[in-house]
């Protein structure tokens, strides 16, 4: 599913039209975003929660050259899907 799916999805099961989905959209995700840049966890219940976790740095191998490369500690957005969800999906 495309973003444009999900907009005409959004659209056809609110009775909104697809310039208000998008909108919907957009705002949900912006939300989302600035949420996780100050660091917070955004649950949302039966769904999931979305939180920023700490990857530590690392020595690895460039595949292409195989010379090693540092990779440096970074901060990531991460996903773990509800019960409800799982249980939804598993069906």
């Amino acid at each position: 599913m495309t973003k444009n799916d999900l907009i005409s999805a959004i659209a056809e099961k609110g009775g909104y039209s697809k310039k208000e989905a998008e909108q919907a959209l957009a705002a949900v995700t912006e939300t989302i975003t600035e949420a996780l840049v100050k660091g917070e966890k955004v649950s949302i219940v039966g769904f999931g929660a979305f939180e920023v976790r700490d990857r530590a740095a690392k020595d690895s191998i460039n595949p292409a050259t195989k010379k090693p490369i540092h990779v440096p500690a970074k901060k990531v957005p991460a996903f773990k899907a509800g019960k409800a969800l799982k249980e939804a999906v598993d069906k």
